[in-house]
């Protein structure tokens, strides 16, 4: 019998923590076939979203999979994403969580950006990260029209350089 992955029980503990103090939870996705998302907000194959309790509707964090409803543009849809392809879940408002290596197709672990060198990242455990936010997150109706305005193009980061069009992972200690 196969041992289950730990990362299922990390995002959940990460998510939960998000959510007692207050931050809002976000997690970077990497987008393939399996991954069930609205194309046209995806860049680079990569996608961030909240999954805060007022962003979503029956948010279900499985070990295999994390699903729930979400609006993009004042438009319902129903967002399915492999755990395996979660690159990191963090905090917004300070950026603080963590960062996960993803498999790709060919079963080796892929690097998710953080500014770490691991010697073997298929057995390197998910490192503590602070994450410069970038992309469009799911919202509320209320929220439609900034979600929305987040899609025009790159957004500039906090020292007002256009960036690069992927979140930034960056090690803390």
């Amino acid at each position: 019998m196969q041992e289950i992955s730990t990362k299922p029980y990390l995002l959940r503990a990460l998510y939960e923590w998000c959510t007692d103090n207050g931050y809002t939870p976000h997690i970077a996705v990497r987008v393939d076939n399996q991954t069930r998302v609205p194309r046209q907000f995806v860049r680079d194959n990569e996608i961030v979203l909240n999954i805060s309790f007022e962003a979503t509707s029956q948010l279900q964090m499985g070990n295999e999979w994390i699903e729930f409803s979400a609006r993009f543009s004042g438009k319902s849809h129903k967002i399915e994403v492999p755990i395996a392809n979660i690159l990191a879940i963090y905090a917004r408002e300070n950026g603080q969580g963590m960062a996960f290596p993803v498999e790709s197709a060919g079963g080796e672990a892929q690097d998710s950006g953080a500014d770490a060198e691991l010697a073997d990242e298929t057995e390197a455990p998910a490192a503590p990260v602070s994450v410069a936010p970038r992309a469009v997150e799911t919202s509320s109706a209320a929220d439609a029209a900034k979600a929305e305005s987040a899609t025009d193009g790159p957004q500039p980061d906090d020292d007002g350089s256009k960036g690069g069009g992927r979140a930034r992972l960056k090690i803390v200690k």
